[in-house]
């Protein structure tokens, strides 16, 4: 295994880096509240950073991720690349992809995935599909209590109860706001007979789509902790304690060494997930294992940048604050560790003696809807 970027890869992240750096700042967040940075997310796709996913892959948008995670950025990049950008370009027909791809490359079109990325759809209802005799396309009945970056989607992936991905317009479906921990633009999706169009096979294409969505979300979450980690190395190191700066206590360099072995963790099993889908590997239990320690250890490491900050982390409007309200809201859209160690264990128990625990499918080059001619 060889994650060392690419010269592209590299260049994009660190684009990214100063565009956040710069656009991303503590005053600029506050004001956005729950909403989208319109002037940030602007500035990402006139730079071609989502336009870029394609080219750099899922490690590459795991670099991005990263660096939006560092800063807790309010865009949508985690949504719209993992279910829009390489869920069509992996699983659309070749019309779908000269359709769809051009409007999610530029930002004016924003996509989501209508499903926790733990694989089970929370619905209201049940999510069935009709057909009128065309199998790429269908209505759709129920609802899903909570999508991120609902609002701000022109378009979300809505699995339905035989795990066939069907893309749906916002503007045909219901959309109601809806509050989370973390400050997302999220709302709650309800479907009545509305039209939607399928995307690729079932269930190759929804198993792919969860595992990239699951790698994707782990790399935003190893940026949050890096930042989280990063604010409580910086407060520790000039707020002082009975004349003695804080990071010189045992404790306080034991508990910040346990956070960055756990952020270091994070980032490497999606590293690793990330590199499996972008090579063609098997990768489902490595997405499952990158989603586990996100889960778990993200939501260590958030508690620990708040409690280095002693009083200051109790601070709602403090920076620290944000990554702990994005981890614990990470930990939640990834299914908890209880949960993700449990699929991971059927996965394995599963697996045919001697095919190895993967069985994550890689894209289909041209997808036609089952009952097509190619």
């Amino acid at each position: 295994m060889d994650f060392t970027p690419t010269e592209e890869q590299e260049a994009a992240r660190e684009l990214a880096a100063r565009i956040l750096g710069d656009l991303a700042t503590h005053e600029r967040l506050a004001a956005a509240g729950s909403g989208t940075d319109a002037e940030l997310w602007k500035a990402l796709c006139a730079a071609g950073l989502p336009a870029a996913v394609e080219e750099i892959g899922l490690l590459g948008l795991v670099l991005l991720l990263e660096e939006q995670g560092r800063v807790t950025a309010q865009v949508p990049l985690a949504a719209t690349g993992a279910y829009g950008l390489l869920a069509v370009a992996r699983h659309g027909t070749a019309e779908q992809r000269d359709r769809l791809l051009p409007g999610l490359r530029e930002g004016t079109a924003v996509a989501t995935g209508a499903f926790p990325a733990t694989g089970a759809v929370t619905a209201t209802g049940t999510v069935i599909a009709t057909g009128a005799g065309d199998p790429g396309r269908g209505r759709l009945t129920g609802g899903v209590g909570w999508v991120p970056w609902l609002r701000d989607a022109t378009h979300v992936l809505v699995p339905d109860a035989e795990r066939v991905l069907w893309l749906v317009r916002t503007e045909d479906a219901g959309v109601e706001p809806v509050e989370l921990t973390a400050p997302w633009s999220a709302g709650r999706l309800v479907l009545d007979d509305t039209p939607a169009e399928r995307l690729g096979r079932a269930p190759e294409a929804y198993e792919d789509v969860l595992a990239v969505a699951r790698t994707a979300f782990a790399g935003l979450q190893a940026g949050v902790c890096a930042g989280s980690l990063a604010r409580a190395v910086a407060y520790t190191s000039v707020r002082e304690q009975f004349g003695r700066p804080l990071a010189t206590r045992q404790a306080v360099q034991l508990r910040a060494a346990d956070a960055y072995m756990d952020t270091e963790a994070i980032r490497v099993t999606a590293y690793e997930a990330a590199w499996r889908a972008d090579t063609g590997r098997p990768g489902a239990a490595a997405a499952l294992t990158a989603a586990w320690w996100a889960s778990e250890a993200g939501k260590r490491v958030v508690h620990s940048g708040q409690h280095l900050h002693g009083g200051m982390g109790a601070d709602l409007d403090h920076p620290v604050h944000r990554h702990f309200l994005w981890g614990r809201q990470l930990d939640a859209y990834l299914g908890g560790g209880t949960a993700l160690l449990a699929a991971l264990g059927d996965l394995l128990a599963e697996a045919e003696p001697g095919a190895g625990p993967e069985a994550s499918p890689g894209p289909d080059p041209d997808p036609t809807p089952e009952g097509e001619s190619r």
